[in-house]
Order: C-alpha cells, then structure tokens, then sequence
C-alpha cells in the first residue's frame, strides 16, 4: 500500500468518526451500527437488565406472556379458520388490562373478534414471527426455546424487542405508503429520547430530528401524499414505545398524538453511551 493510498483510507476513516450534527453528535460509523447492528455490543444504544418487579411494568411484555401461558397450559391453542386468536382468549387477554383500545374504551366498537383490537393481534404475530411457539395445522404450541426462555423476563424481553423492532413491519396496521418511516433508525429515537425525554416535549419536536437525520422523501405519486410527521410518531410512539412502557403519552386523539415524556422505566432499561465512548 502506497503512502497515497494510505492518506485516502486514513481521510474516509477520520470522516466515518467524525461527530454529525443531524446525528445528534454521533457519527456516521456510530449511525452505521445503530441502524444494522443494534444488538451489537458496539452500538451506543444499550438494553440493560432490570429487576423481575420492573417487567411487571411493560404492558406488551405482559401481555405476551399471558398468551403464552394460555398456550403452555393447554398444550396447544386452537386458531380460528382465518388463522386468528379464537373469541374466548380475545376476552380473556383484553381483560388483564395490560393493553387498552381506544375504540372499544370510548364504546364507539366492541369486544368480540381478534380483528378488533389491534394490540392483541399484535400479540398473536409477534408470537409467530418469533422462534418461541410453532404453527402447525392452524394450532399453536410452546418451542423448546420458547419453554426455557418464558422464565427469564430479561431474554424474553430480548427476544420479544428484537423480533418487534426488526422482523414485525411497522407499517402493517396504518395506510401510509412509506413503510421505513419510524422503524429505520429507531435507535435514533432513543438517543433524542434519552437526550431530551425527561420533559414533556411535542411529538412533533421528535418527528423534526429524526426526518433531517434520515431525509425520508415524500415522493408518493399519489394525490394525498403522506404526512412524515404523523407516520413516524404514530409508529414510534403510539404502537411502539408506549405499548413497552418506555414513554407517557399526553394529549393523544384518535391518529394523533401530542406530548411525550420518557418514563422512570426508559432511564433503567435504556442506557445511551456518548459518541465514540464503546
């Protein structure tokens, strides 16, 4: 290697180390592995292990679990032709509380099929999309990982929040024609979160800095265009962070939300390192 190409390869490395603005400070290498390699030791979002008493406090989490203990009890469940959760459990799920629905809590639908509520069919695919129940003959029955796993709140949650964030497409219970919006780089959020998120600030505050981070364009072809704003914070925080109990929701309407504020839960399972501090 000549010394030419040396001083190239040493300019695009220090450039790839280089602190971001858009990035909240972090450079592109950093940004590399927050949005490829989340899981990666390197990366500067980390999930830590909490107590057992403070799982208690992620509703989905809970409610996966319950649905689990559902299928481990009888051995195997059932699915409705349509391949959904059959009336009975629907009930019985909904009934712990974990999750509420806007609609069947105002009284404007009521509780009766899986296609109704929108967070236990959540449940349900996030479940098969996972190695920890198997689908067979329209019934589902534990894994051998999923029995030694259900146990440990901190690799199930693991598990769960992985499959959630990565494998689940977040644009499968909205119209909005850009699918990426919100799920790329939600490790993003998390660190403007984190650096921003103990006071309660506009969902709209989040929305800027994530879309000037990552320049979605709106070039639908479609008369009514997507509104970027909306997408990414009814995905983010509505059907994602506030299903983990990560955040507070205030002001939220029917497809809009206003204010949010990270929770005591964010500071204790969320740890944020500084840029090039791995």
């Amino acid at each position: 290697m000549d010394e030419i190409e040396k001083y190239v390869l040493e300019s695009i490395r220090n450039k790839n180390n280089q602190p971001i603005d858009e990035f909240e400070g972090y450079s592109p290498a950093e940004m590399q592995i927050i949005l490829y390699d989340f899981f990666n030791p390197k990366c500067p979002v980390q999930i830590q292990e909490l107590k057992n008493s403070e799982y208690l406090k992620i509703p989905l989490l809970n409610q996966l679990k319950f649905l689990l203990k559902i299928i481990q009890e009888n051995g195997q469940l059932k699915l409705t032709k349509k391949g959904n959760l059959p009336t009975k459990v629907v009930a019985d799920i909904y009934n712990q509380g974990y999750l509420k629905d806007d609609f069947i809590e105002s009284g404007i639908s009521k509780l009766y099929k899986e296609e109704q509520v929108q967070t236990i069919t959540l449940t349900r695919i996030l479940l098969e999309l996972s190695d920890l129940v198997k689908k067979r003959n329209n019934f589902l029955s534990i894994t051998k990982k999923g029995e030694k796993i259900i146990g440990n709140n901190h690799l199930l949650f693991q598990h769960i929040f992985d499959v959630f964030s990565r494998k689940f497409n977040w644009a499968y219970f909205d119209g909005y024609e850009n699918e990426e919006i919100g799920q790329i780089g939600f490790g993003f959020t998390l660190i403007i979160l984190n650096k921003y998120g103990k006071k309660k600030r506009n969902a709209y505050f989040y929305a800027k800095k994530y879309l000037k981070a990552f320049d979605f364009k709106n070039d639908s072809n479609s008369v009514f265009k997507d509104n970027l704003p909306d997408a990414y914070s009814i995905r983010t925080f509505d059907r994602f962070l506030d299903y983990l109990g990560l955040i507070k929701i205030d002001g939220k309407t029917f497809g809009q939300i206003q204010n949010v504020e990270t929770t005591k839960l964010f500071e204790k399972l969320i740890k944020i390192r500084p840029h090039n501090n791995g």
